[in-house]
Parts: structure tokens; sequence; C-alpha cells
């Protein structure tokens, strides 16, 4: 295990050395809270934040992202043909990510990226980026990662990760790719492994300590999926829900998209945008007819993909980092955690006739 130190003093040249060699994001404040976006020159990431409202997934999976582009004008070469929009994929770093996003990644990547089927958009974005973490040193209250199969110093999907050490940070190289930033930034002044990595041992104990919130996922995998589908708790669960969609595109793990073609004049476009099953169109058939018509049975959807059907799917935990987001942000106040133990300890109540 290598650690490299680097002091915060030099922090600006050692950012502007990075921009010559990647295209960086990172956590840029925006009025009261953050967001993740391309740096501009001389620009750097805000890392003194908890977490952003919304999580980092647009940079690899934009919420509108043109894919195919035809033209209709017999004049023009290759007209009534769709073709491939060109699109570069230079080298990219995401500064400043906090391992619960960048798990969230891994995660997506079942969807996008399978021996089955590749998404071409996704993986070449993916592949071609950088990810560099930085621990939680401080997890909110709202923060339940730690029972969602990560946790504040999590390692999973990142190349390098950043401690935050006061006056300077400490920087666990975990890929090859993460040795190559570091060469490109020209930091090279290693620690003692040993001392180093007792000192971040600790540090995560000590954040992990501080993580009072949990979800129960241990009998989910046992749960009938029907019984689950069929129980009483989901009228009182969305009792309060408007399905207004903010759980669903704040949340870094949700990857639901819709295609759209807009035409103007004889040219025009194939797009896909961020979609939400939450979302009364979402479902609704070209004959009318609506499977999920109520917004009970869209916010069941919502629960049982992410704490039933993935889990039954990929036998790999739930499809939630413990982020947060969902819980915090939610205009009505319902709660993932509860929700999840609602689920695990379901028992089908049995009645004599």
């Amino acid at each position: 295990m290598k650690i490299i130190r680097i002091d915060k003093k030099n922090w600006a040249e050692d950012i502007e050395n990075l921009s010559g060699s990647y295209r960086l994001f990172g956590p840029v404040k925006d009025n009261s809270s953050h967001m993740f976006k391309e740096l501009n020159k001389g620009e750097l990431p805000d890392l003194n934040y908890f977490n952003t409202t919304l999580s980092p997934k647009s940079i690899i999976y934009p919420q509108s992202e043109i894919m195919l582009e035809y033209s209709l004008d017999e004049n023009k070469d290759n007209h009534h043909v769709m073709k491939e929009v060109k699109k570069d994929y230079p080298q990219r770093a995401v500064i400043g990510i906090r391992p619960c996003d960048a798990a969230a990644f891994s995660l997506v990547k079942r969807n996008f990226d399978t021996p089955e089927y590749k998404d071409p958009y996704w993986t070449r974005a993916y592949e071609t980026t950088t990810f560099v973490g930085l621990a939680c040193n401080n997890p909110q209250t709202t923060c339940f990662c730690r029972t969602a199969g990560n946790g504040p110093f999590h390692e999973d999907g990142l190349d390098i990760l950043l401690i935050d050490m006061g006056d300077h940070f400490f920087a666990k190289i975990i890929s090859s790719k993460g040795e190559n930033l570091l060469k490109a930034a020209e930091w090279e002044t290693e620690t003692d492994a040993e001392t180093g990595g007792n000192i971040i041992a600790a540090m995560k104990q000590k954040a992990e300590d501080t993580i009072t919130a949990s979800v129960s996922t241990n009998k989910l995998k046992g749960q009938k999926t029907t019984d689950l589908f069929d129980a009483p708790f989901w009228e009182d669960v969305a009792f309060a829900c408007i399905n207004c969609g903010t759980c669903t595109y704040i949340c870094p793990t949700c990857w639901c998209f819709d295609i759209q073609d807009e035409a103007f004049g004889l040219c025009g476009i194939r797009m896909r945008n961020w979609d939400s099953c939450m979302f009364p169109l979402f479902t609704l058939h070209g004959s009318g007819h609506n499977p999920r018509n109520t917004n009970m049975q869209r916010l069941r959807q919502r629960f049982m993909h992410k704490l039933k059907y993935y889990v039954d799917k990929y036998d790999n935990g739930i499809q939630c980092v413990g982020c947060g987001r969902c819980i915090r942000l939610c205009p009505v106040n319902i709660d993932i955690r509860k929700v999840c133990d609602l689920m695990n300890n379901y028992e089908v109540q049995v009645t004599n006739e």
C-alpha cells in the first residue's frame, strides 16, 4: 500500500498541473449547497462540504444526452439514416467524490455494462474517468452507508482515496489509474506506509463509530416476493407521497431513462433523458392503459426494485449506498430506512377461518 502526502499549500498548483492532462470535475458551492460540475481554468474543487444535493452520476450519465441524428433532406448524403453523434471521451478526473457516490457507480454498472449488453455511452465515459474520493471524516446523521454495504472510507469504485488531515491530505493509491493521476499532478511525496496506514485506520474507525443510522437487510433475500408485493403497509407508506420524483433524481443508483425523438424541419435527433418510476407517464402504454396508475403502485415499485428485485437478481446487497439524500430531501418525509425495515421484518399474518 502506497500513501502519498499532499500539502494543501500547493493544492492550487497541483490542480493546475492536472488540468493539462484531464478534464476536471469537482464539488463547487452553489448558493447554499454544493454541486458537481466541470471546473473552469483556475477553479478549485471545494472539498469543505458534507455531500452534494445531486449525486455526481450525471458526469457519467448526463440528464439529457443526444445519441443519434438524422436528416430527411434528400440533397444531403446519408439522408434517412440514423447516425451516431460523434463524441470525444478525453481523460477525466472527478476530484472529491464521496465513497458512497463512487460505490454507486459499481452498482449502476450492473445495468449498463454486462457480458450480454454494454451501453456504449455509459461505458466510454466511465472507462475514461478517474475517481478521486474524499473520505467522510464527519458523516451526517442521515447517512447509513455502513449497513448499506460500504462506509465513510470505502474504496470500491475509487482510484484514489483522499483523507483530509488538516494542513495536508493523505492519498491512498487504489488503482493504476490513480497512480497515473498522481504522476500527472506531481504528487510524489510518500509517507511511511505503516504509520500512515495506522492513522487512516484510526480515523476510519472513528468515522464509522459516529454513524448511528442503519437499515436491516438480513431477511430481504428470504422474503417471498409476492408476500412483500401484497403487504398491507404500502398504502400507509404512500399516503403522503406526491410522486414528485425527487427521490429518484437525487439518487446515485437510479438509472431509468426514456428515449425521445425531436424534429426540426428536415433534421432531427434521438436523445435519452432521465426518467422516474415515480412519474405517472413512466408505465403508460400506447393503448392508454397504465399498469401502475396510482401513487401507491409507483412508490411500491421503487422500493421493491431497490430492496427486493435487485437483491433477488444479483444477490449482492441492496440497490442503495446509504447516502441519505432521499431522506433529507423528500418533501413529505418518507424514510427509506423505515421502509426497508418494514420489508425486512414483514411476516404474513395467518388467519384461522
